[in-house]
């Protein structure tokens, strides 16, 4: 019999960061973490102790965080895993030519056979319940064949962490993992570029047939395309919700969402702001398929970051989480009606939301396509010299 994939749902950033610890402590042969911010703090602490205990243990430990993400911490923070036998990288160390790509991936596998994935990093605004304190936020972790799936793409990161540009022709990768029981795993991993998005893909074929669509998103500016996908899936009599941020750690980013909603609103597309906490979970639930992970629905995540997202077919996990949704909406959650936008939108404020919308829909994407469009430039330059230089090597007879 196939391997069965195992999951568990870890409806919080506390629950998540607990859960990855625990497995820290119990990995026995590789542990593979990536991480976007790494803050100095006490969790920054917890983990680098118990990523240093394991490899005093003989564990093969690397840790990827990226440059910018972390670019408060001193370049020798990470001295005491390094000295217990550890190995990590900095994610593309501040270039102005490479400044945009960043690695906004949170990703750990331990033993090859355990893989985490979702929003949190490594701070302590991520260690509450997402109610009474902490950002609302959590995860996934999956026992399976993913979990070596995950841990081959994170050498790839390994080895691109330290390059100073990355080409992509193909764009991102969507990697299907066999599996019994009906379940199905996908893993999509995005990378800079502006052709095939495997989670846009994937995304937009589930909507084709969708009828219950629950989206937690903390920064949302989805494309025209993605939004007409909603709207059509809408019209075809499914039901489509969206848990948008009602505070939020971007401001611009909210005021550029928002600048979308009495579009949405008007094609019937469900609007709520949750309330207790700053909102920073990235969850789609597309009736019993859960999309979760790193990225964002905005230009950035699906255009310009290196994002990890699985996609799964499983109903007790997509219950899992639509139940925890459907608590927010029903006690965290206010509605976005036309009658609530219509109050309190002035023309300073929609001004600001245009301005945000140009720069994360426009101006960012714009200038990391100038960006690619350049290293193509000179990587074509430069394979041209190599085969002149070989040509002229032929013909001198050397």
């Amino acid at each position: 019999m196939a391997d069965v994939h195992r999951f568990t749902w870890h409806g919080t950033g506390q629950n998540l960061l607990e859960a990855k610890l625990r497995a820290i402590d119990g990995a026995r042969s590789s542990v593979c973490m990536e991480t976007f911010y790494f803050s100095d703090s006490d969790i920054g602490h917890r983990f680098q102790s118990a990523l240093a205990a394991a490899a005093r243990r003989g564990v093969d430990v690397r840790l990827i965080v990226d440059a910018i993400g972390s670019f408060e911490l001193g370049r020798g923070y990470f001295a005491e895993l390094v000295a217990a036998g550890g190995t990590m990288r900095w994610f593309n160390k501040l270039r102005l030519a490479s400044f945009s790509f960043r690695d906004h991936r949170k990703l750990l596998v331990v033993d090859d056979t355990q893989a985490f994935v979702g929003s949190c990093n490594i701070a302590p605004e991520y260690g509450g319940d997402g109610i009474a304190a902490g950002w609302r936020d959590g995860g996934v972790s999956v026992h399976g064949p993913v979990a070596a799936v995950l841990a081959a793409e994170f050498a790839r990161q390994w080895e691109r962490a330290t390059g100073r540009h990355w080409t992509f022709p193909h764009g991102g990768l969507r990697q299907q993992v066999p599996a019994d029981g009906g379940r199905e795993v996908e893993a999509l991993f995005i990378k800079p570029g502006f052709g095939r998005n495997p989670l846009r893909e994937a995304l937009w074929q589930d909507l084709a047939t969708a009828k219950d669509v629950a989206i937690t998103a903390a920064y949302f500016l989805p494309p025209h395309r993605l939004r007409d996908r909603l709207a059509q899936a809408v019209a075809r009599g499914a039901r489509v919700r969206v848990l948008l941020a009602g505070k939020s750690d971007v401001r611009l980013m909210q005021l550029a969402s928002r600048s979308l909603y009495r579009r949405l609103v008007q094609k019937g597309i469900e609007l709520w702001e949750y309330q207790p906490q700053v909102l920073h979970a990235k969850t789609i639930v597309v009736d019993d398929i859960v999309f979760v992970g790193s990225s964002n629905l905005d230009p950035r995540s699906l255009r310009i970051n290196f994002e990890i997202m699985l996609r799964i077919r499983n109903a007790a996990l997509a219950d899992a989480i639509r139940q925890q949704f459907e608590a927010d909406l029903a006690q965290r959650a206010l509605p976005i009606t036309c009658e609530t936008l219509q109050r309190g939108r002035s023309w300073w404020e929609r001004l600001k939301q245009r301005l945000a919308y140009w720069l994360f829909a426009r101006l960012d994407p714009e200038l990391a396509a100038f960006k690619l469009q350049a290293w193509r430039v000179r990587k074509d330059r430069f394979v041209r010299r190599v085969k002149r230089a070989g040509r002229d090597r032929v013909r001198r007879g050397e």
